[in-house]
């Protein structure tokens, strides 16, 4: 399976989540609502989930082994500095244009 796409849905200056993301595979199949995580100085990612009536969570979607868990996740965490990089240069050429 081929990450096609990774967009930055949105970005998060406070708490542990940084940004959600939509990953698209194969230029065939949307994942959204995908979590970038940073806690205790490490980067992870979080999939989707639906909370069950105990209030426990389950994961809508997940990989099914650690290589491609580790293959999107590197993907993801790297799209997000990626992205990252790209808002604050956007930010900062806006405050200079002002």
């Amino acid at each position: 399976m081929i990450i096609s796409d990774i967009k930055i849905r949105k970005f998060f200056n406070e708490g542990p989540m940084k940004a959600v993301v939509s990953v698209t595979f194969d230029g065939a199949l949307a994942v959204h609502d995908i979590k970038v995580i940073n806690a205790k100085d490490k980067y992870f990612i979080v999939m989707p989930s639906r909370k069950n009536p105990d209030g426990t969570y389950r994961d809508i979607v997940h990989p099914i082994n650690a290589e491609f868990r580790a293959e999107l996740e590197g993907a993801v965490i790297k799209a997000y500095f990626d992205g990252l990089e790209t808002a604050e240069f956007s930010d900062a050429k806006d405050a200079i244009e002002a």
